[in-house]
């Protein structure tokens, strides 16, 4: 593989291969990589438009504020990792977490575990959420889980879908919030309603918060009270706290335990994870007071696009939720997804603002439509309404 950008597109010109190709593509997204990262303005600055040095440099800046770098290294999960559970632990208030060093695993083990502890290997979730949708059936070929779906609209179940669900099942899944409906959330008295009536059920409860972290703002609620619904809750470093990788799964002392155990034998006993572990600890630090803010301003750049799209030439648009339920939201066109990329990447490109990033194809719905999620972080704290607007004519002017 060519080391920068402009060796792989000599190296694409010199072969004379397609966009298709395995190296077209490659090029392809080195270009649209640069063009977000020499953007002038963003909505927010995602870690992987960050080089290797850039990273490196930031976390050897400031893991001197959040753990004592005169420590030995972690081994098998003591040291700075022990002590990053030990700080999930408190802000969810729960009794103990586990260091995973991903999420698809940590509630891989949640999961099983709680099967075996009710006795059910049936598991209730929305056929939208994560494991469903990203993990290539994981659930039932990896851990021998079954699932089912008390609902299939774009939104989480209500406590009559759960109540009144045909099979039984021994763990319902929550994911909040559920992100491929639109990072969507439900109210603080129907989330409330739904672990009620799975209790009735004697089911237990598992909360999916790989973005847990956003959804206090939503709930008008602090994150003990909201992970306190749950038997166990999952949370990602990456999403949202900007960390290298990883998760955590919290809950009951004796879950963790056990979870512990089988972490081990999925392979997730890693002997170093200081990296992951100091990137996450910062991320608490310098993300985690700011996510209120960023949500706030969701809501602006959702509005503002509204107006803008309402403003333009397009035939038909959807920004969605509106407003949005947390940091992130979605935005729908009726063009196709490379077309509608091009435009977003030849606007960072001309004009030094990046206002979308990649769209992609609808999964259902007439053909020629595609949507794009939009993070509002720091670097979009500074965009007004007009910003916003401005930036809209912008990208539609490139769709001609």
């Amino acid at each position: 593989m060519a080391d920068t950008e402009e060796q792989v597109q000599v190296q694409v010109r010199d072969e004379g291969r397609d966009d298709g190709s395995p190296v077209g593509e490659q090029a392809e997204r080195l270009r649209w990589i640069g063009a977000w990262r020499r953007a002038e303005r963003v909505l927010a600055r995602p870690q992987v438009d960050r080089t290797l040095g850039e990273q490196l440099a930031d976390l050897a800046a400031h893991a001197a504020s959040v753990s004592d770098p005169d420590q030995p290294v972690d081994i098998y999960g003591d040291g700075v990792v022990a002590q990053l559970e030990t700080r999930i632990a408190g802000l969810l208030g729960m009794e103990a977490a586990a260091f995973f060093p991903t999420g698809t695993m940590a509630q891989q083990v949640a999961l099983r575990c709680w099967a075996g502890r009710t006795g059910n290997p049936t598991v209730a979730l929305h056929p939208l959420a994560h494991p469903e949708v990203h993990e290539r059936g994981a659930l039932g070929v990896v851990s021998g889980l079954r699932t089912v779906h008390p609902t299939s609209a774009p939104r989480l179940p209500t406590a009559e879908e759960i109540r009144d669900f045909a099979e039984p099942f021994g763990t319902l899944m929550l994911e909040l919030p559920l992100r491929d409906a639109g990072f969507v959330l439900p109210e603080w008295e129907e989330l409330e309603a739904v672990v009620a009536a799975a209790r009735e059920r004697d089911a237990v409860v598992h909360i999916d918060g790989a973005r847990l972290w956003e959804c206090a703002p939503r709930f008008g609620r602090e994150l003990p009270e909201i992970a306190a619904l749950a038997d166990s809750v999952y949370v990602s470093f990456y999403k949202s706290l900007g960390g290298l990788s990883g998760a955590a799964l919290a809950g009951p002392e004796s879950l963790i335990e056990e979870a512990r155990t089988w972490r081990h034998r999925y392979g997730g006993q890693l002997f170093q994870q200081f990296p992951a572990a100091l990137a996450a600890l910062i991320g608490l630090e310098r993300e985690l007071p700011k996510l209120a803010s960023y949500v706030a301003q969701a809501k602006v750049v959702a509005g503002a696009l509204t107006e803008g799209f309402a403003e333009s030439a397009v035939p038909w648009f959807r920004v969605h939720p509106e407003p949005p339920h947390t940091q992130q939201f979605q935005v729908w066109l009726p063009y196709p997804a490379e077309v509608l990329t091009e435009a977003a990447v030849r606007q960072a490109e001309e004009t030094g603002v990046a206002l979308f990033r990649r769209w992609h194809p609808a999964a259902a719905g007439p053909p020629g439509t595609s949507y794009t999620e939009v993070t509002v972080a720091e670097a979009g704290l500074e965009w007004t309404k007009r910003d916003v607007r401005e930036a809209v004519g912008e990208f539609v002017r490139r769709l001609a």
